[in-house]
């Protein structure tokens, strides 16, 4: 009964002064919308990114080139993906190791591949674009599909025919409405024949396959980059079961082909599908973690506000206070009359920013589900506890100092102010 007297007693104070209230409150709503919203847009990312991974499949193995390096963790990973990136010296991948872990039992099927950048032209147009050089069966294991005309063969390939795929981007930039199947381009000061075109498939983790043009590996390799190397492989699986096996037995062959004893000496990574997830997860948690210290900031900023406003609310009540001590009202009592006053206030914030968040994060998944991207409207429950903990904690702790010197205030002085 008594909280519930003291509860009322708060409510009461804080609609006395609706204005100071709302500006008081005002910082956390700013903090806790900004909580939800974060925590929304993290699960967002994580299930856009997990979708077109998994557009992908979960039955293969990815084994690209890696910088050798004592550097461990992030550094490590930062040098390993600019050398996929922008090239380096790591030059030991080969279809020779491509071909060995082919032969591994529970592999089915793989290609190789290597990206490079060419000049492209016909007729008067002319463009820069992204050559991915890939073994036959890509077709046959990535999710592109043709869309007329056919992919290169295996036998293309071998003979480094200077043949070439467009992707429907790069098709309308060079040929536009008309048919380019039969036509040559100019790569590289060679001529090339356009022998089919892919359908539209859209970025996959910002990467715009469209705008690709895709040539036998070995012709990019002889005869355009004059080296005998790939960037990386894929190899698709029969048992996802073994996944983990057959990525060790993959990097044993690797090691045995580059004479390498030391594990730590890797110049190659082998990545399972589990593995990527694993990664992302660790990668947006992190990205979360990182926007909810900012979001601090602004409740804090917020704490700041129900700190002086509860010591101007202490200041008027002096005579309130001093009459209830004199008729009996213990410390305690005192105490936690302005802490609960100042827990509600921040609670208020709290329910207000959440119900403000959720429309926000509501209102972002619209937008950006009406521009393409397959963004899910997810609140996590985690955001709520959040929020509600970050509420009464700053409410308690910038509510606390304020209560403690009400409640400490001497009757009698207090009565005649």
């Amino acid at each position: 009964m008594m909280i519930k007297q003291t509860i009322k007693l708060a409510w009461k104070s804080i609609l006395a002064n609706k204005l100071r209230t709302a500006l008081t409150v005002l910082g956390i709503v700013i903090g806790i919308t900004a909580v939800m919203v974060v925590f929304s847009a993290g699960e967002g990312i994580r299930g856009l990114i997990l979708g077109q991974i998994e557009s992908f499949g979960s039955d293969f193995i990815q084994t690209e080139i890696k910088v050798p390096s004592n550097k461990k963790g992030a550094e490590a990973e930062r040098e390993s993906a600019f050398a996929m990136a922008y090239g380096s010296q790591v030059t030991t991948l080969t279809l020779d190791d491509f071909e060995d872990i082919l032969k591994l039992k529970n592999v089915n099927s793989g290609y190789a591949a290597i990206i490079s950048q060419e000049r492209v032209s016909y007729l008067n147009e002319s463009k820069k674009s992204v050559l991915y050089g890939v073994t036959a069966d890509y077709i046959n294991i990535d999710k592109s599909e043709i869309d007329y005309g056919r992919f290169f063969d295996d036998s293309e390939d071998k003979s480094l025919s200077q043949v070439v795929v467009l992707g429907s981007g790069i098709k309308e930039d060079l040929f536009g409405d008309s048919d380019p199947i039969g036509k040559f381009i100019t790569l590289h000061k060679k001529k090339f024949k356009v022998i089919g075109v892919l359908q539209e498939r859209g970025k996959v983790m910002s990467l715009d396959f469209d705008s690709y043009i895709y040539i036998p590996l070995r012709t990019l390799q002889k005869k355009m980059m004059g080296i005998d190397y790939v960037q990386m492989f894929l190899h698709k699986l029969n048992d996802t079961s073994l996944t983990r096996q057959t990525a060790n037995e993959a990097e044993q062959i690797l090691r045995e082909n580059h004479d390498i004893y030391d594990a730590s000496k890797d110049d190659f990574r082998v990545t399972t599908m589990e593995e990527m997830m694993e990664m992302l997860n660790t990668i947006t948690s992190v990205i979360t973690l990182m926007l909810i210290a900012i979001v601090v900031i602004s409740l804090i900023v917020g704490g700041v506000g129900i700190l002086n406003v509860m010591y101007v609310i202490v200041a008027e009540r002096n005579a309130e206070i001093g009459l209830r001590k004199a008729v009996g009202a213990k410390f305690s009592d005192i105490m936690w009359q302005f802490l609960l006053e100042s827990v509600v206030i921040s609670s208020l914030g709290a329910v207000i920013g959440m119900l403000i968040g959720i429309f926000i994060s509501w209102l972002l998944a619209v937008i950006l589900n009406q521009i393409g991207l397959d963004w899910n409207f997810i609140i996590p429950f985690k955001a709520f506890i959040v929020s509600i903990l970050f509420a009464l904690v700053f409410g308690v702790f910038f509510g606390v100092y304020p209560a403690k010197k009400a409640a400490k205030l001497d009757p009698i002085e207090a009565l005649r102010k």
